[in-house]
């Protein structure tokens, strides 16, 4: 099975927990079991992989069979020297997720969670409004209440640049860009309300043909802020 099949299944585990759907969610239970691609879809997901443990009716605390496999995919997909501040960023916010929402004991060093590698955020004030979009998308798992408040803050300023993203998204049928734009603006204040963003997600999912990572940030949109009808 190829690695974007992998990251389909485990992206719509998440969407079936988000909606309250199926059993009650278990990381481990969703990724193919003895897949060595499982650790590979837990990095391209990120924070995401935990996204159900954030709700606050979820129906099953997270179990120690998920911090294992959670902590199998960080020590095989570290960010080498040379990775790309998206790769460093969503290494980050894995590790934030799993501090909040794993069972890791802090006090016992064997449990701790690995440190998080310094990201930078400079891009945020320079880079012009497409560029800045792309990247803001391929962060979206980021948006997850809680987690990097400091990108939030960051690219609250530039509300209405992320705005014009997503409508340049949609004009181009990129729906997993518009997805992850409009994950990020349903969590940032401010938003204009001419932009229709919530006709504009319920849009994006309906034209993306089932592709369950746009589901994803779609009713992540909905369940933690309310966004997307």
């Amino acid at each position: 099975m190829p690695l974007s099949a992998v990251v389909a299944d485990v992206a719509t585990g998440v969407v079936l927990a988000l909606r309250g759907g199926g059993d009650p969610y278990a990381l481990s239970r969703v990724l193919p079991q003895g897949d060595p691609l499982a650790p590979a879809a837990i990095r391209v997901l990120g924070a995401d992989a935990l996204a159900p443990y954030a709700l606050d009716h979820r129906s099953a605390p997270a179990g120690a069979d998920d911090e294992t496999v959670v902590r199998q995919a960080l020590a095989a997909y570290p960010p080498g020297p040379d990775a790309s501040e998206v790769s460093v960023w969503t290494y980050r916010g894995l590790i934030e997720a799993s501090r909040a929402l794993l069972p890791g004991d802090p006090g016992d060093a064997d449990r701790a969670w690995p440190q998080a590698p310094r990201a930078t955020a400079a891009w945020i004030t320079t880079d012009p409004w497409p560029k800045l979009a792309f990247r803001a998308s391929q962060l979206a798992a980021l948006a997850l209440p809680g987690l990097a408040p400091d990108l939030a803050d960051g690219l609250a300023a530039r509300t209405d640049d992320l705005a014009r993203g997503f409508v340049r998204a949609v004009r181009r049928r990129d729906w997993l860009q518009a997805a992850g734009l409009g994950r990020w603006l349903a969590r940032l204040p401010h938003v204009p309300p001419t932009l229709g963003l919530d006709s504009g997600l319920v849009f994006v999912q309906q034209m993306s043909d089932g592709d369950a990572r746009v589901a994803l940030h779609v009713v992540a949109a909905r369940q933690f802020y309310g966004r997307g009808g």
